[in-house]
């Protein structure tokens, strides 16, 4: 009955159009006659605002459609009428439901127009007005008798002819004796930023983080979902981030072109992290490598002990600052793709679970259906699962900007329908939402759309850390690295001066007495940052920043008077020269001091000791020295200061020596002299002594007489 009455309204159509086309003041409405007219038509828009139920399960249960039509043509509309249009063949798989919906033709569009309470006469619309409409139907008037997804779409058609429409999924899900089978959904939500500090103090190179605190800021806003997501989502940290926000409670400033600017200490960075660990309490949270560095780069670029250092570290910061049960056993590469080079860095530093693109881990044959997310790689430390997640699962929790919700809900249950009904699949598969990993989300349609995965009956949320590899699992092609991706990572030369700063930074650490890690780690670690990708030149500033500090760290420990102006004196061919290293750190250090001779022909030494020196104090040693036999004059020496492993720490300086030129003749002579010297020193203090005795004897003659 509904496929006749739809026979008869396109041959009305047909028949009208040419009156249509002809009536006065009709010009707005014409089909082809103008482009205006194809403008105007164009400019009327209809959109659907919420379908329910979103999932009928009975043959009589009134599906209602809402939604409104605006006319933005600049002139007023009649003869709208909304209609609902169909079709009762359900669609077999996940890639002809995208091929519907990314279509923008009308001449594709269902073919099946309800008649009965499916359709509303719109009356006249003046230019720019809205007029809310609502259509209901059932799945027995639609035609629908078995589990499945069908199209369908809501059109504005005038005096019969269709102007435009929107299209969606309606799936029938009622109660049958064999259910279809229950995947597991894994849910990762990432929280990660960019670093927003240089060296560890309380100096930011930008105030970013205390606008994405406010209002509807990127943090509020994950913040909010994670207040109402089920303790079954995975959370995914940068620490970095965490650390960053703690330090703005403490105060902190900001630099700015005019200097640094002093901000107070900020309530709602203290309130984020309080509501983060409240809301997260019972959920499953995961730890990056601190910082999020771009492992693949590290690997290739010969960076082999910071990995693991930013695993440990990232660990220890969300472990205090989030959640006590963070792990860092999971990681999520930059852009979700790595190489075997990256995994075996990962996997020696602990890592088990790696979360790819599914570009990064295809299939080893193509396939029609949806493959299970879980699979098995070979590293050096040997398997590590990896989650490969769902592409388009993960691209309707960020879809473009006014996507609808409803729409993106009815897309959502109409993909993980598909995907449990598709052909020959009988096991359960696990599926995995990971949007992008520096995603704005929209609160509203991500807590709708894992509030609505919790209640589908073919669906079963689940932590990511449960996915397994399983008898659903398909074979793999491998990893999948592109000269692209190559290209992306962070280059040579940006990593180059990242490296020295590194190398500066543990030498600090090395000549400490408790030999602890270095202050620097977490400074240079977010130069590293897979952030500074699209953003070499904010890295680089934050690199000069970060080097300034070790700089000025390193010559807290200064060898005194130094410099060719300021030459020391060796008396004699054999002797020694002070050298003294004082150290204005707070706390004790122990070197080693290494002295050379630049000039061997007219200094000999090659002088190697330890040096301990404690807080606030000067050490000084006693260098021997020797000059060659016959020559007097100016050489130099090299002092360097070493770690207990030979490192280099500091600039070497250079000290002037200058010999006498005493022989052995002239030491015999001056030595001769000076016992010529001694002898009438004891002689004339002899006969003084004499003198004094003669003269008490006469005193005590003529006392007497």
């Amino acid at each position: 009955m509904i496929r006749k009455a739809t026979l008869l309204a396109a041959l009305s159509a047909a028949l009208l159009a040419p009156l249509v086309a002809a009536a006065p003041g009709a010009a707005a409405t014409k089909t082809s006659a103008s482009p205006a007219s194809a403008a105007a038509r164009q400019s009327l828009t209809v959109s659907i605002t919420s379908i329910t139920p979103d999932v009928p399960k009975n043959v009589t249960d009134v599906i209602k459609i809402t939604g409104t039509v605006r006319n933005g043509t600049g002139a007023p509309m009649s003869g709208l009428q909304v209609r609902l249009r169909y079709d009762a063949q359900k669609v077999t798989d996940r890639a002809a439901m995208a091929a519907y919906l990314s279509d923008q033709n009308n001449q594709t569009l269902p073919f099946n127009v309800s008649t009965r309470n499916s359709f509303m006469d719109i009356p006249p619309l003046a230019a720019g007005a809205s007029q809310r409409w609502e259509i209901t139907a059932t799945p027995v008037q639609l035609g629908l008798r078995e589990f499945g997804v069908y199209r369908i779409a809501v059109d504005v058609a005038q005096f019969r002819v269709p102007v435009t429409a929107e299209r969606t999924m309606l799936t029938y899900a009622p109660v049958t004796p064999q259910r279809p089978p229950r995947n597991k959904l894994a849910v990762a939500l990432p929280v990660i930023d960019q670093p927003h500090r240089a060296a560890d103090d309380n100096l930011f190179v930008d105030d970013k983080l205390s606008q994405s605190l406010a209002g509807k800021g990127r943090l509020a806003d994950l913040l909010q979902i994670a207040q109402s997501a089920p303790a079954s989502v995975t959370w995914v940290f940068d620490p970095a981030l965490l650390d960053d926000l703690n330090a703005m409670t403490k105060g902190y400033k900001v630099k700015t072109k005019d200097g640094d600017q002093a901000k107070p200490a900020s309530t709602a960075a203290g309130q984020w992290l309080t509501g983060m660990r409240t809301a997260l309490a019972s959920s499953p949270v995961a730890a990056l490598p601190y910082a999020d560095p771009d492992v693949a780069a590290l690997a290739h670029q010969g960076f082999d002990t910071q990995t693991k250092r930013a695993i440990e570290l990232g660990g220890q910061s969300a472990r205090a600052l989030l959640s006590r049960n963070a792990k860092t056993n999971v990681n999520w590469p930059a852009a979700g793709v790595l190489d075997a080079d990256a995994l075996d860095l990962l996997a020696v530093s602990g890592v088990n679970r790696v979360l790819l693109n599914s570009t990064n881990l295809p299939p080893q044959q193509p396939v029609t259906t949806t493959p299970d997310a879980a699979a098995t790689l070979d590293s050096v430390s040997g398997p590590v699962t990896a989650l490969v997640a769902d592409a388009e699962l993960s691209k309707l929790f960020e879809p473009a900007a006014g996507t609808s919700v409803v729409l993106s809900t009815q897309r959502f249950i109409a993909e993980t329908a598909v995907i449990s009904s598709e052909a020959g699949q009988l096991l359960p598969r696990s599926l995995v939402v990971a949007p992008s990993r520096r995603w704005s989300p929209n609160p509203t349609l991500v807590t709708a759309l894992i509030k609505t995965a919790g209640r589908l009956p073919w669906l079963q949320l689940a932590p990511l850390e449960s996915l397994k590899p399983g008898k659903a699992s398909v074979p793999r092609a491998g990893l999948t690295y592109t000269d692209q991706d190559r290209k992306e990572e962070l280059s040579r030369k940006y990593l180059a001066p990242v490296a020295d700063a590194w190398s500066k930074a543990q030498l600090t650490s090395l000549i400490t007495a408790e030999k602890t890690q270095s202050r620097f780690d977490a400074a240079v670690l977010r130069l590293t940052s897979s952030a500074w990708r699209n953003s070499t030149r904010a890295g680089r500033a934050a690199t000069k920043l970060v080097s300034a500090a070790v700089d000025a760290q390193t010559n807290k420990i200064q060898i005194t008077g130094s410099g060719p102006d300021r030459p020391r004196t060796l008396a004699g061919s054999n002797g020694v020269v002070p050298i003294s290293v004082k150290n204005s750190l707070s706390t004790p250090v122990e070197l080693y001091i290494e002295v050379r001779s630049n000039n061997p022909e007219l200094l000999l030494v090659n002088w190697r000791k330890e040096l301990p020196i404690g807080g606030g104090q000067i050490g000084t040693v006693q260098v021997p020295m020797s000059a060659a036999p016959d020559t007097s004059g100016d050489a130099t020496v090299t002092v360097e200061l070493r770690t207990a492993d030979g490192q280099v720490y500091g600039k070497p300086q250079r000290l002037t020596i200058r010999t006498t030129g005493y022989t052995g003749i002239a030491l015999v002579i001056v030595g001769a002299a000076l016992t010529v010297m001694l002898a009438a020193v004891v002689t004339r203090l002899l006969r003084r002594r004499s003198q004094r005795r003669l003269a008490r004897a006469k005193t005590r003659e003529s006392e007497s007489v």
